[in-house]
C-alpha cells in the first residue's frame, strides 16, 4: 500500500479518539492529535494506538515529552519527566540565575539539565544516572546543548574537579516510600524503572545521601534542589539543614509541586 500521509479523514480521527477514550485516556483528544500528527502511514497509526491503549505512556508511545517548552527525548526503561519538575527547573533559574556550572544528578532523560542549559545559555553543564538506559537518553538530551552525561552511583559518576565549584545542582531523586510503589498509576509502575521511583522506606534514602555530599561539590552560595512530597518535606528540610546547608520549601499548589532549596553558605 502506497504510504498515506496525514491529515487522516475525519472517520479515522475519529475512531482513534474513540478507541482511547474507551481505554479510560481522559484527555483522548489531545492525545488523539499528537498520535495522529506522528503517524506516517496506516499501520503506523494502528501500532501506535494500539500501543497506547495496552497501558504505555503516551510519552513512550511518541517517543519525546514536552518539558518547559522543549521536546525531551525518551525510551522505554526511563524516567518520562513530569510537567510538575518545570517548577525546580523555575527555582533553581531564580536561585541561581548566573549560574556557570550546573550538574543534574539522577538525570534521567536529562531533561531537567537540557532545561536549565537552555535558559542558562553557555554553561558547564554535566549530568549522570546509575540507569544505562538513562545515561544513554540523556547523552541524547544534552548533546544539543554541549553537555556532559556519566555513569554511576550519584556523585561517584562526577569529575572530581566538580567538587566546590556546582553553582547549581539539581537532583530529581526517586521518592516514593518502598511500601507505596505498588499504588502507583499502571504506568509508572509497569513501564519506568524500579530505581527511579522507589526511594525507601520513608521515601527519603536517597535524598538523605545526596543531602549529606552536597556542601563539598557546591560552590559557595551553590545550591542543592531536590523535589520531594507534601508530607515528606519536614524531614527533607530537617536533612537539607542537617548537612549544613540553609534550607527552605518552595511550592506550587497548581502543580502539586515540592521543592526543596538548600544553599551552601
Amino acid at each position: 500500500m502506497p504510504p498515506f500521509s496525514p491529515p487522516f479523514s475525519p472517520s479515522v480521527c475519529d475512531s482513534v479518539v474513540a478507541a482511547l477514550r474507551a481505554a479510560g485516556c481522559v484527555f483522548a483528544e489531545d492525545e488523539a492529535g499528537l498520535i495522529l500528527a506522528a503517524a506516517r502511514t496506516p499501520q503506523e497509526l494502528s501500532g501506535l494506538v494500539d500501543r497506547r491503549v495496552s497501558g504505555l505512556p503516551l510519552e513512550l508511545v511518541l517517543g519525546w515529552a514536552e518539558f518547559r517548552g522543549l521536546r525531551i527525548t525518551v525510551e522505554p526503561g526511563v524516567f518520562v519527566p513530569r510537567r510538575r519538575t518545570e517548577f525546580l527547573v523555575e527555582q533553581a533559574l531564580a536561585q541561581a540565575p548566573r549560574a556557570s556550572v550546573v550538574v543534574d544528578l539522577c538525570c534521567g532523560s536529562g531533561a531537567v539539565g537540557t532545561a536549565l542549559a537552555t535558559a542558562l545559555g553557555d554553561i558547564e553543564l554535566h549530568a549522570a544516572d546509575i540507569d544505562p538506559a538513562a545515561v544513554r537518553c540523556a547523552r541524547r538530551n544534552v548533546a544539543g546543548v554541549g553537555g556532559h552525561v556519566h555513569a554511576g552511583d550519584l556523585y561517584e559518576a562526577l569529575p572530581a574537579d566538580l567538587r566546590g565549584r556546582i553553582d547549581i545542582l539539581a537532583a530529581n531523586v526517586p521518592y516514593v516510600p518502598t511500601g507505596e510503589v505498588a499504588l502507583l498509576p499502571a504506568e509508572a509502575r509497569d513501564h519506568e524503572p524500579l530505581v527511579a521511583l522507589d526511594g525507601g522506606g520513608d521515601g527519603l534514602d536517597v535524598l538523605r545521601r545526596v543531602a549529606v555530599e552536597a556542601p563539598r561539590w557546591l560552590a559557595p552560595g551553590g545550591c542543592l534542589l531536590v523535589e520531594t512530597s507534601e508530607a515528606q518535606a519536614p524531614a527533607a528540610v530537617e536533612a537539607f539543614t542537617g548537612s549544613g546547608l540553609t534550607a527552605r520549601l518552595a511550592t506550587d499548589d497548581e502543580r502539586y509541586a515540592n521543592v526543596v532549596i538548600g544553599i551552601r553558605p
